[in-house]
């Protein structure tokens, strides 16, 4: 068995369209990386798919299959924990429907592992606004939606509501990973702001994000809405919580 540093957390919810093509994009880059598939009982058949492709990936793939759609923020927290308990030293966040290009994989490892940071996250903003495909309306949303987390919690993040992200493994140990309280899109917010109140060095590696060509998208107003508000509630709660810092 050909052993890996690094672990991709892929979660799906009917992506039969992309599955095996952002799989195989993984395995074909020259850095040796391990994927996690946290799969929610998607009824177009995804798990099938990622089954049939365990039997020629078999010490690379993996899947952890939960009984229904149980929310993003949840699916990377059973993610986070395999890999904790599989001993990963870098562990990532990306989308199945390349979005997230795989080629910037390497970029966000070496962040970490070349240039010291805890978490480096692939970042739409730090450069102009780098989003193609998009209407017009949900860039702005995304673009706006970031700044306003930027003043509410006072990160030093442009892009705070990024979803592609390598971490190190001491970062999902320290942070309390049961309280966690956002399932969707908040919950990439919380955890930045988790990791930077706990002292952890975050660095943003410029990407290109490109909308989804094939499946659906899995953003919704309620989504938005959890986001916005709960930014708020991170904000006020912070002024009141004890932090674990950095070992």
């Amino acid at each position: 068995m050909q052993t890996s540093d690094s672990i991709v957390i892929i979660p799906t919810y009917n992506e039969k369209e992309n599955i095996e093509n952002i799989i195989r994009a993984v395995f074909g880059l020259e850095k040796y990386f391990h994927i996690l598939i946290v799969e929610d009982n998607s009824p177009d058949g995804t798990a099938n798919i990622v089954k049939i492709l365990q039997k020629e990936f078999p010490e690379r793939l993996f899947m952890i299959e939960r009984k229904g759609k149980l929310g993003l923020g949840t699916a990377y927290i059973s993610g986070f924990k395999w890999a904790i308990a599989h001993q990963y030293d870098y562990i990532f966040e990306m989308d199945a429907d390349f979005s997230h290009n795989p080629n910037d994989l390497p970029r966000l490892y070496k962040a970490c592992h070349d240039n010291g940071a805890d978490v480096a996250i692939g970042s739409r903003y730090i450069s102009g606004v780098n989003v193609v495909n998009w209407p017009m309306g949900r860039v702005l949303m995304s673009y706006f939606a970031s700044k306003y987390v930027q003043v509410i919690t006072g990160l030093p993040i442009h892009d705070t509501t990024a979803g592609f992200k390598c971490y190190r493994r001491t970062v999902l140990e320290t942070i309390p990973l049961d309280k966690i309280r956002f399932k969707g899109y908040a919950f990439q917010i919380e955890m930045k702001f988790t990791a930077y109140k706990c002292g952890f060095k975050i660095t943003e590696v410029p990407v290109v994000f490109v909308n989804r060509e094939l499946g659906t998208s899995k953003m919704n107003s309620s989504i938005f809405g959890e986001a916005v508000f709960g930014v708020i509630h991170l904000k006020w709660d912070s002024l009141f919580k004890k932090y674990p810092q950095k070992p």
